[in-house]
C-alpha cells in the first residue's frame, strides 16, 4: 500500500519510482489530477467555422470539442448516454449533428440529445431528452485562441492557474500580430513510458541536452565538433518553474537565431519580424524566454523554430499517446510556413533526430523500472536546490540556472498536492525558494 504523502519530497528533492508504475495511483491520477486541473482542448484554427468538430481525449475520457452557431466553443464526453458507445468516430471535420452508430442516438453541436429512434414505439414517448444529453464540460477557457477544459468547478480560473506562466506562454502565442495557427493534421505516436517523464522534462529538464541529443546535434548542424548543447557554465539560462508549470532554455545573441534551425527564407522573414516581437514582447524577453515549457499536467511546447505542441494523453501507468502539431505564425509565406513544418518533422516528431532520443531515454527507464529493486531506488531531483531567486533577469516568477531541477520540483509539488485529494483552496500558490533553501540547509547538517 501506498503512502500517497510520501512519494515525492521537492523540499529535499527526491522522487518514489513507484509513482511512474503503480496502477491504483494511476487511477487516481485520472480522477484527482487530470479531473481538476485545466487542460488543452483545441485552438481555434482547428475550428475555423461553425460545426467545425475535432475529437480529442481529457487524459483517457474522449471529448468532442465544437464550434457552435454563436461563434463559442463547447465540449463534451464522446459518449453515448444510451450503451456507452462514440457518438463520433472521425477525428475532425463539420457537423450539423453526431449521432451514436449503435443505436441512433442522436445529439445537436452543443451536446444536447434531440432524437431517438422509434420514440414512441419503444419508450412510449415517456423519455425525458432534457435529461440524456451528453455529459458537458463544464468549463472552458479561451487564452489568445487557445481553449482549455477542466471537469472541475473548484480549479481556479485560467490566468489564476497560469499565474506567471503567462509571460512565458505569451512569448509563443502572442509574438505575431497576426497570431499563430497549428499546422492540419494531428500526428500521434505511441511511447511505453509514463506520461510525468515527458511532461516533466519539457517543464524542467535542459540538463539532458549535451549528452542525449549530441549525435542529433552533430547531424543537424553538419558540424562535427558539436557536442549537443551548451556545456559552458558561464552561458546563461534560466529556468521558470510555478504553479506546476515551467519554462526554460538559454539566453539567445539575437532575436533570431539562422541556424541551425532556419534556412534561408524563414530567417530573412523573421528578421523583418524583430520589431514587431519587441514592441509585443519587449526587448527581454525575446530573447531570454525560449526552448522547452509545459503548461500543467500535459501541454508543452518548444521554441519557434522547433515550432512543435503537444498533449500527453497518458494511457496507463506505462504508456503514452502524443499528439503533436506544428504551430506557425498564420500571416507567414506558405514557403516559410512549409520550411517550419520541415524542421519540426526533422526535429520533433515520431522519426524526428531529437525526439527518438527522449523516447529511448523515457522507455527505457520504464523497462528498468520493472525490477523490484528498481522500484525501491528514490530519484533524485535537487538540482539547484536552494538557488531559486525571484524576479530577476527581467523574468517574473521563481527561477533557477538553466540546468537545475526547480521546475520540476514545482511540478511534482503540485501533482502531489492534487493526487492527494487536497481542495483548490488549500493549495498555496508556490513560493517556495526560502523553503527549498530552510529544506536544503537542514539535509545539509
Amino acid at each position: 500500500m501506498i503512502d500517497l504523502n510520501t512519494m515525492v519530497d521537492p523540499d529535499r528533492g527526491w522522487n518514489d519510482p513507484r509513482i511512474y508504475t503503480d496502477q491504483d495511483l494511476y487511477e487516481r491520477e485520472l480522477e484527482h489530477v487530470f479531473g481538476r486541473t485545466w487542460l488543452f482542448l483545441a485552438h481555434d484554427s482547428q475550428l475555423p467555422k461553425p460545426g467545425s468538430f475535432i475529437q480529442t481525449y481529457m487524459a483517457e475520457d474522449p471529448v468532442l470539442v465544437v464550434r457552435q452557431r454563436d461563434g463559442s466553443v463547447k465540449a463534451f464526453l464522446n459518449q453515448c448516454r444510451h450503451r456507452g458507445m462514440r457518438i463520433c468516430r472521425t477525428d475532425a471535420g463539420t457537423s450539423k449533428t453526431f449521432t451514436c452508430t449503435y443505436h441512433g442516438w442522436a445529439y445537436d453541436l452543443a451536446g444536447n440529445l434531440i432524437n431517438v429512434p422509434l420514440e414512441e414505439q419503444a419508450y412510449r414517448n415517456e423519455i425525458d431528452k432534457s435529461e440524456w444529453g451528453a455529459l458537458k464540460v463544464p468549463r472552458i477557457a479561451n487564452y489568445r485562441g487557445f481553449h482549455f477544459g477542466t471537469w472541475s468547478e473548484e480549479t481556479p480560473e485560467f490566468e489564476d492557474y497560469l499565474g506567471d506562466m503567462a509571460f512565458y506562454f505569451d512569448a509563443v502565442v502572442d509574438r505575431f500580430d497576426g497570431g499563430l495557427e497549428l499546422a492540419p493534421g494531428t500526428t500521434k505516436w505511441v511511447i511505453d513510458c509514463n506520461w510525468k517523464f515527458a511532461a516533466e522534462q519539457f517543464a524542467s529538464d535542459m540538463y539532458h541536452a549535451p549528452v542525449s541529443h549530441a549525435s542529433a546535434m552533430m547531424a543537424l548542424t553538419e558540424d562535427p565538433n558539436a557536442s549537443g548543447g551548451q556545456t559552458d557554465p558561464n552561458i546563461p539560462g534560466r529556468q521558470f518553474g510555478g504553479n506546476g508549470h515551467g519554462s526554460g532554455g538559454f539566453f539567445k545573441p539575437e532575436a533570431v537565431m539562422k541556424a541551425p534551425y532556419f534556412g534561408d527564407a524563414t530567417y530573412e522573414w523573421l528578421r523583418t519580424k524583430e520589431d514587431e516581437h519587441r514592441q509585443r514582447l519587449g526587448p527581454e524577453r525575446v530573447l531570454k524566454v525560449d526552448n522547452h515549457n509545459t503548461i500543467f499536467p500535459n501541454f508543452s511546447w518548444l521554441a519557434l523554430g522547433l515550432s512543435t505542441m503537444r498533449v500527453w494523453h497518458p494511457r496507463g501507468p506505462g504508456q503514452v499517446e502524443v499528439w503533436a502539431w506544428s504551430y506557425l505564425p498564420k500571416d507567414a509565406p506558405d514557403e516559410v510556413k512549409a520550411e517550419m513544418r520541415k524542421m519540426t518533422q526533422r526535429t520533433f516528431s515520431p522519426a524526428g533526430s531529437f525526439e527518438t532520443d527522449d523516447g529511448e531515454n523515457w522507455t527505457e527507464i520504464q523497462q528498468v523500472l520493472r525490477g523490484h529493486k528498481a522500484r525501491t531506488s528514490r530519484f533524485h531531483t535537487g538540482m539547484g536546490l536552494g538557488y531559486e531567486e525571484t524576479d530577476v533577469h527581467g523574468l517574473p516568477g521563481t527561477s533557477n540556472y538553466v540546468y537545475a531541477e526547480h521546475a520540476a520540483r514545482g511540478f511534482y509539488r503540485r501533482w502531489s498536492d492534487l493526487v492527494t485529494g487536497t481542495p483548490w483552496a488549500q493549495i498555496q500558490k508556490p513560493n517556495r525558494a526560502s523553503e527549498a533553501a530552510d529544506a536544503a540547509l537542514t539535509d545539509k547538517a
